[in-house]
Parts: structure tokens; sequence; C-alpha cells
């Protein structure tokens, strides 16, 4: 068994307290990337979440609009408005071609 070697440092280099502080510079950098991160991530599941209710909320006025629109009586008849004097918009008159 060898003994303990004599004129070995056993604290370690005489510049351990700057790895120290280094190492604390480097996790609170990690600390701070990781939480712009995080806050980064949440902002965009938030935004995602306003548009997906957005779209569905789009769609289900849609669907509710196209169920209220009620096709003419009689297919040969057009319907015609009146948008204001004398001007009126027909609708109907190009779909018997």
């Amino acid at each position: 068994m060898a003994g303990p070697r004599l004129g070995v440092n056993r604290r370690g280099s005489p510049f351990r307290w700057l790895g120290w502080i280094a190492g604390a510079l480097a996790w609170g950098a990690a600390a701070a990337i990781g939480t712009v991160f995080a806050l980064v991530v949440a902002a965009t599941v938030v935004v995602i979440s306003v548009l997906g209710v957005v779209v569905l909320a789009l769609t289900g006025a849609g669907i509710r609009a196209r169920r209220s629109v009620q096709p003419p009586a009689d297919p040969n008849v057009i319907e015609a408005r009146n948008i204001g004097g004398h001007s009126w918009v027909a609708y109907g008159w190009d779909g018997r071609r």
C-alpha cells in the first residue's frame, strides 16, 4: 500500500474559487435562458389556443349562416334586392345557363 504522497496540495488548485465563480455564472445564465424559453413556449401555446378558438367560432358561425339560408321555392324565380334608391341587385339569374 502506498502512503500519502508528500508535497501534493490536498485542497486542490489555488484557482478553485475561479471555477466556482465560473460555474455559478454558467448556472445563472442557463437558468435565465431556460426561463426565457419557457415563457416563449407558454406564450406560443396561448396564441395557438386563442387562434384555435377563433377558427372554431368562425366555423360555427359559418355553419349557422349556411343553415339559415333557404333555397328559393321556385328555381325559375330570381331574387332582387333594393340596395337604395333606384338600385337593385338580382341574384340567381346566372344560374340557369
